[in-house]
């Protein structure tokens, strides 16, 4: 087992024994495994395109197949056993399509035509040969390179696959999964090319999160800034975690008239804001605080849990019952849910006590995406010229358990009065319930959203460089971004590929970034680790 593509993989190094995340060897094995024939999958539907053979179904199945093997989405030997089966006859019959088209497969690669054995222990030994160090002799230069290309079309494959279930998908977007997937299977191409496809990357995600956020406003309205409790009501109750907002809309049209109140946690926090999901009555408030303590306050919550995406470790027995997956999601001895019906987790939470009173714990504040903030724009663009706001921080990301993330709270807590703060993404349960008070009726802790959500963030900023005739590197605009897994990888891609400068990045730099790479990131993008945050504000500030 090798694995390094998230912030938390051991040692800052890789995880060699079992990950850090909870992920077992046969599993990482699997993954392994499931990659290597997306590759080869692809490589067919790239000559395939060549004669105008476009599978939609291959398409999406390797959105979702990619998106199983992101950090803490699929811990079920089982079930990706079962993924591989499929890709491969997927693949065989998209073969005969091309075929038939008059497509030329003879130069394919071994990929193409691998063959899984029938037995999860005949897998995992086939898998050996297909990890990120059986390399065949890469530079490492451009290893490093590959694998960031990889760990970034897992981020786009998991924007897209949200976005394509709301039904928006775009043929361009699949077209560059598929050829840079199939370019991983190339030595031969050098550091510039590597250069280029992992840019083209970059704007692939951002057509990707367009989609999505077209997706989510079309389906569920623009956000509108909303107040949410962090208590609890006294009655039956569901919690959801994670990223989908099809499955939350689920969960409320069938829990409505039932008696049990929806709370959210993490990434759903935003959910609340969408006036088409806010309408239900029975759709209450948030509840816990940040990523590393789920396992703390999970067992506390008196109803069932559902998990929408990757957004927690595998979790424990002591609530393993009542927990139930959604989507890609599995792990071994957790229900799933299958075609939207809820119906097993309404029945559970039924049969639970629920909260045995009304809790008042105060709220936050949700809503402030891209076209709140941009209704305000005149008022933000007059609080600057008139020296009443400083600058502007953009501090989100991913959260995680690993040491070294207090630095976002205290960066926050030490932020001037005259500057305003958005945040998006589960890095901000670091400080979302600290009240930093307003600049002129303007909140200075703005919650943009999910991760999902980095496009109405890079709108906003784009927006405001079009207000001060400037390009954004020149606005009082700092990135301070954390990362955690393959989704971040995509969103950072992408700034790069947009030209966006002098971001500071945090708490560690990717294991899978060599030093070459990184000093090719430093002259040309002026990326930078985080210091600390007295450090880094002076820098900023001066």
């Amino acid at each position: 087992m090798f694995c390094f593509q998230c912030e938390q993989t051991a040692k800052g190094q890789g995880c060699t024994t079992i990950g850090v995340c909870g992920k077992k060897p046969e599993v990482a094995a699997l993954q392994d495994l499931l990659l290597y024939i997306l590759k080869g999958m692809s490589a067919v539907a790239v000559e395939g395109r060549k004669v105008g053979v476009k599978d939609r179904d291959v398409d999406v199945f390797t959105l979702k197949a990619m998106f199983s093997t992101l950090t803490n989405v699929n811990f079920d030997a089982d079930r990706l056993a079962g993924i591989i089966k499929e890709a491969v006859a997927k693949r065989e019959a998209l073969k005969e399509k091309v075929k038939g088209a008059g497509g030329d497969l003879s130069g394919l690669p071994e990929a193409a035509s691998f063959q899984p054995a029938d037995s999860i222990d005949g897998m995992v030994k086939q898998a050996e040969g297909h990890g990120v160090k059986d390399n065949g002799g890469w530079n490492e230069d451009c290893l490093s390179l590959r694998e960031t290309l990889i760990y970034g079309l897992k981020g786009v494959a998991a924007y897209a696959d949200h976005a394509q279930i709301l039904g928006k998908e775009d043929e361009e977007v699949y077209a560059f999964m598929h050829e840079g997937l199939a370019a991983t299977l190339d030595s031969s191409i050098d550091l510039n090319g590597w250069v280029e496809l992992v840019m083209k990357c970059g704007k692939a995600n951002l057509r990707a999160m367009e989609l999505l956020d077209e997706a989510n406003t079309s389906a569920y309205g623009h956000p509108v800034p909303t107040k949410v409790p962090l208590g609890h009501k006294k009655g039956k109750a569901i919690l959801v975690s994670g990223h989908d907002l099809k499955d939350m809309e689920e969960i409320l049209k069938q829990t409505e008239g039932k008696g049990i109140y929806v709370y959210t946690h993490g990434e759903m926090l935003p959910t609340h804001g969408y006036p088409e999901l806010k309408k239900y009555p029975h759709f209450y408030g948030h509840y816990g605080t940040a990523w590393q303590n789920q396992q703390k306050e999970f067992p506390e919550f008196p109803g069932p849990i559902v998990m929408t995406t990757n957004c927690i470790q595998k979790p424990a027995d002591s609530y393993k019952d009542r927990i139930f997956t959604s989507g890609v999601v599995a792990w071994p001895e957790v229900q799933h849910i299958k075609d939207y019906d809820f119906t097993p987790v309404i029945e559970k939470a039924l049969e639970m006590e629920g909260f045995a009173d009304d809790q008042d714990k105060g709220h936050v504040m949700v809503g402030f995406a891209r076209n709140t903030v941009m209704s305000v724009a005149d008022k933000v663009i007059e609080g600057v010229k008139a020296g009443k706001i400083r600058h502007f921080f953009l501090v989100g990301g991913c959260d995680g358990a690993k040491p070294g993330r207090s630095y976002y709270t205290e960066f926050v807590e030490k932020v001037p009065e005259d500057c305003i703060i958005l945040t998006l993404a589960c890095g901000k349960f670091r400080f979302f319930d600290k009240d930093l008070g307003d600049i002129d009726g303007i909140p200075r802790l703005l919650d943009i959203g999910q991760c999902n959500d980095a496009y109405s963030a890079i709108q906003i900023a784009l927006a405001l460089a079009k207000a001060f005739d400037c390009n954004v590197n020149e606005l009082p605009l700092s990135l301070i971004l954390s990362w955690y897994e393959q989704k971040a990888v995509a969103i950072l891609l992408t700034l790069l590929s947009l030209g966006i400068k002098n971001i500071r990045l945090g708490p560690s730099l990717p294991a899978f970034i060599t030093p070459n790479v990184l000093d090719f990131l430093v002259k040309n993008f002026d990326i930078k680790p985080i210091s600390t945050p007295d450090e880094d504000l002076k820098a900023i500030l001066g």
